[in-house]
C-alpha cells in the first residue's frame, strides 16, 4: 500500500505541474491585465509597458512560470493585481466556504440517494421503483442555476423564509446545498439502484440469506458495502468537481467561494488570482482521487491484497 501512495504522489506531482502550465499559458491568450489596471482612452502605450514592468509581465513567460512554481513550494502565489492583496489570503477565505458548501450538498445526497436506491433496487419493477427512477430523471433534468432561481423565488421571496444570499449563518447553507445536492442525488440515487441489482444477484447473498439472516442484515450488511465501489468513486469524483464547479450556483446564492474567486479572477485578467486559485483546486481534486483508491482497500479486501 505504501508503494502505491507514493506511486500515485508521484503522478499528482505532474499532473499539478501539467495543470499549472496549461493555465499560466492559457490566461495568458485572454488579454492584456495592463490594459484592464490603466482604464481610460488617454493611456499611452509607455504607460502601459510601466504598468507591465510593475507586475512582472515583461519577463519572458517561463521566468515568469518558474517563479510561481518557487513560490508555490512555499505556499506563497504571489498577489492579486487588482489591489495587491496576498492571493494565499484570499483563497483562505474563499476555499473554506467552497468545501464546506460541497460537503453539506454530499451529505444530502447521500442521505437521500442511498436508502432511495436500495428501495428502489428490492422494489425492481413495481410501482415505487418506477416512482423513484421517474423523480431521478426530472432531477437529471433541471439545469442547476433554474432550480437555484426557483428556490430563490419560493423560499425567500413567496415565503420570506430564508435569505435569498450570501452566507450569513447555517439557514444561509438550505438552498445552495439543496440546490446541488438534489442534482447530485439524482444521479447517485441510479448508480445505487444498478449496483445494487448487481450484487443481489451474486450468490453470496443467496447463501446470506438461505442461513436465516434477515433482510435487513442482507441488504445493508453483505450487499451494500459490496456496491459501495462505485458510489465511493463517483462520490469522490463529485467532490472534487462539486469544489471546481459549482461557479454557477455560487453566483445565483453570491457565495463568497472558490468558483466566485476564479470568475471575479478571469474577468479582471488576473492572472496570481487565477493561477492560485486553480492550482489549490486541482491538489484538492487529486488529493481526494488519491483517498478514494486507498478507501477501494477498506472496502474490499480483494483490492487491498492485489
Amino acid at each position: 500500500m505504501a508503494g502505491f501512495i507514493l506511486k500515485r504522489l508521484l503522478q499528482a506531482i505532474f499532473v499539478i505541474l501539467a495543470v499549472t502550465l496549461i493555465v499560466s499559458f492559457a490566461i495568458r491568450l485572454s488579454g492584456d491585465p495592463a490594459v484592464m489596471l490603466a482604464g481610460g482612452s488617454n493611456i499611452t502605450e509607455k504607460d502601459l509597458q510601466n504598468i507591465r514592468q510593475a507586475l512582472g509581465l515583461e519577463r519572458p513567460f517561463y521566468v515568469q512560470y518558474l517563479s510561481f512554481l518557487k513560490g508555490l513550494l512555499v505556499g506563497d502565489f504571489g498577489r492579486s493585481f487588482m489591489g495587491g492583496t496576498p492571493v494565499s489570503l484570499l483563497i483562505s477565505k474563499a476555499l473554506p466556504a467552497t468545501l464546506l458548501l460541497a460537503f453539506v450538498s454530499l451529505l444530502i445526497s447521500i442521505a437521500l440517494s442511498v436508502p432511495l436506491g436500495v428501495y428502489a433496487a428490492v422494489k425492481r419493477g413495481r410501482w415505487p421503483d418506477q416512482l423513484i427512477r421517474i423523480l431521478s430523471l426530472i432531477g437529471l433534468s433541471f439545469p442547476n442555476f433554474w432550480l437555484a432561481i426557483m428556490m430563490v423565488l419560493f423560499f425567500s421571496i413567496s415565503l420570506g423564509l430564508l435569505p435569498p444570499s450570501g452566507m450569513e449563518g447555517p439557514e444561509s447553507f438550505v438552498m445552495p446545498a439543496l440546490t446541488m445536492g438534489i442534482i447530485l442525488t439524482a444521479t447517485n440515487v441510479r448508480l445505487v439502484r444498478t449496483s445494487m441489482l448487481e450484487t443481489l444477484s451474486q450468490q453470496y447473498i443467496m447463501v446470506a440469506r438461505s442461513k436465516g439472516l434477515k433482510d435487513r442484515v442482507v441488504l445493508y450488511k453483505h450487499a451494500l458495502r459490496n456496491s459501495a465501489i462505485p458510489l465511493v468513486t463517483y462520490v469522490g469524483l463529485q467532490f472534487g468537481s462539486l469544489i471546481g464547479g459549482i461557479v454557477i450556483v455560487e453566483r445565483v446564492f453570491n457565495w463568497p467561494g472558490m468558483g466566485t474567486l476564479a470568475f471575479d479572477a478571469i474577468s479582471a485578467r488576473d492572472y496570481p488570482v487565477l493561477q492560485g486559485a486553480i492550482t489549490v483546486l486541482a491538489l484538492f481534486i487529486v488529493l481526494i482521487n488519491l483517498l478514494v483508491d486507498i478507501a477501494y482497500g477498506l472496502i474490499d479486501p480483494r483490492i487491498r491484497t492485489e
